[in-house]
């Protein structure tokens, strides 16, 4: 499924450098709860053309916190932010147009602001950006597409990629089909927290003689050792 959550834990972004010392003081602000404060250092520092400030705006106006709930104040705010690169802004960007809050839902413009924010390695829009290829939202089917961005995030640790693509080898949509790597890489999805993959590994592991589910189990030891969530 597509990631259905916009702010996962409120991910705002610091400070780089002294000369943008009013993002640190920002987040220290809304830290404590005093959202009109952070409100207060980021404005300026966005309308001079802060990316990070911005982005942080835009995380504001989305959840309503010092503000009035607004999402189109907040597409506006990401959009500022995505059109200065920052993947985050991107992601979230292609978040609103796939779902149309605060904007139209577009889906070409969602695939397109996923892919900026994927070729920067931002897993949860390789993730989503899949999906797009994946069901053909936008763009045409494509699941060899979906493959590559899937395995992308999966490689990251992506728990929900790692369960994609095992569905996807088990099916053999755009890849071969091959039994030994589906029940390796739901069986990742499952350790890495993504539960609902465990009725999948046991169903593809009922297809599998004794010494393949060997060596799958094997595999899937390899890849839980590699393909770790980052910290």
């Amino acid at each position: 499924m597509k990631i259905l959550q916009l702010f996962v834990g409120c991910v705002l972004l610091a400070a780089a450098s002294i000369a943008s010392a009013g993002l640190d003081e920002g987040l220290a602000a809304y830290k404590v709860g005093d959202y009109k404060a952070a409100m207060a250092e980021w404005r300026p520092l966005a309308e001079q053309g802060d990316a990070r400030a911005q982005y942080n705006l835009g995380q504001m106006y989305g959840q309503g916190r010092g503000v009035p709930q607004d999402f189109a104040e907040a597409v506006k705010w990401f959009r500022l932010a995505a059109e200065q690169g920052v993947a985050i802004a991107q992601y979230n960007l292609g978040f609103h147009f796939d779902n149309g809050v605060g904007v139209p839902q577009d889906y070409q413009e969602a695939a397109r602001w996923y892919r900026k924010a994927a070729e920067q390695g931002y897993a949860s829009a390789q993730h989503n950006l899949a999906m797009i290829y994946d069901y053909g939202q936008g763009v045409p089917q494509d699941y060899k597409e979906a493959v590559k961005w899937y395995r992308k995030a999966a490689e990251q640790g992506y728990a929900k990629s790692q369960h994609n693509l095992g569905v996807i080898y088990a099916n053999g949509d755009g890849v071969l089909q091959d039994y030994i790597e589906a029940y390796a890489w739901l069986s990742v999805a499952v350790a890495n927290g993504n539960p609902d993959s465990a009725r999948g590994r046991d169903t593809v592991a009922n297809k599998l003689s004794p010494a393949l589910l060997g060596q799958a189990q094997a595999l899937a030891k390899q890849y839980f050792q590699h393909y770790q969530p980052n910290p």
